[in-house]
C-alpha cells in the first residue's frame, strides 16, 4: 500500500500551506482574491504570522476533515454517526486539524458562529483526552495557530463584503488568540 496521496490544496479556509507567496490562497471559496480585498491591517498582520509558524512545523501529516462545522456532523443518541462534507478532506498535521475544528465546531451555518475562546479550549483538552496524548507546548501552539487561521480568512471575507459579524467577533479575540498561539499581538 501506497503513501498518503497530497490532498492538496486544503480548501481555502484551511489553506495556510497554500504555495503561493501571498498571505491568502489566490482565490476564497467563493472565487475572490483576499489578497485584493481592503480591511483592517490586523488580519493580514495576523495570517502572515499564522502561516509563519504553521509552514515551520514539522510533525507528520495526517488525513482529516477539514470542516467541522456542527452542520456537517448527524448524530444518534447523543453520539456521531455520520460526517458529511468529505470534499473538505485535508493533509496536514494531527494538531492543525484539531485546532481548525476547536475554532468552529459550534457553528450551524449561521453568519457569525464560531467557538469562543474556552470552547476553543474545552474542545482541545477533549481531544488529547479522547486520543490519549498529552501535547508538548509547540503542538497546543500550532493548534491554536490552525484555528486562527480559519477564523481569521472568515474574518478576511467579512472584510470583502463591508463587514460582519466574523470580523467583529474575532476583532474582540484577536489578542488571547494570538497569545494561545505563541504569537505577537497584530498591529
Amino acid at each position: 500500500m501506497g503513501g498518503l496521496p497530497a490532498l492538496t490544496p486544503s480548501p481555502p479556509w484551511a489553506a495556510w500551506d497554500h504555495p503561493g507567496s501571498r498571505h491568502w490562497p489566490d482565490r476564497d471559496d467563493q472565487g475572490r482574491d483576499l489578497n485584493h480585498t481592503h480591511g483592517p491591517a490586523w488580519v493580514d498582520t495576523a495570517a502572515a504570522q499564522v502561516r509563519q509558524r504553521l509552514r515551520t512545523c514539522t510533525e507528520p501529516v495526517r488525513a482529516g476533515h477539514g470542516d467541522w462545522e456542527s452542520q456537517n456532523i448527524r448524530w444518534a443518541d447523543g453520539q456521531p454517526h455520520a460526517v458529511h462534507d468529505w470534499d473538505s478532506v485535508i493533509a496536514q498535521p494531527e494538531a492543525a486539524i484539531a485546532g481548525l475544528a476547536s475554532a468552529v465546531w459550534p457553528a450551524t451555518g449561521n453568519p457569525g458562529e464560531a467557538a469562543t475562546i474556552q470552547q476553543s479550549a474545552d474542545f482541545l483538552s477533549h481531544y488529547q483526552t479522547a486520543t490519549g496524548q498529552r501535547w508538548n507546548p509547540q503542538q497546543t501552539q500550532d493548534a491554536w495557530a490552525a484555528g486562527l487561521w480559519v477564523r481569521l480568512f472568515n474574518a478576511k471575507k467579512d472584510a470583502a463584503s463591508g463587514g460582519g459579524p466574523q470580523l467583529d467577533l474575532l476583532a474582540s479575540q484577536i489578542t488571547e488568540r494570538l497569545a494561545r498561539a505563541g504569537l505577537a499581538p497584530a498591529k
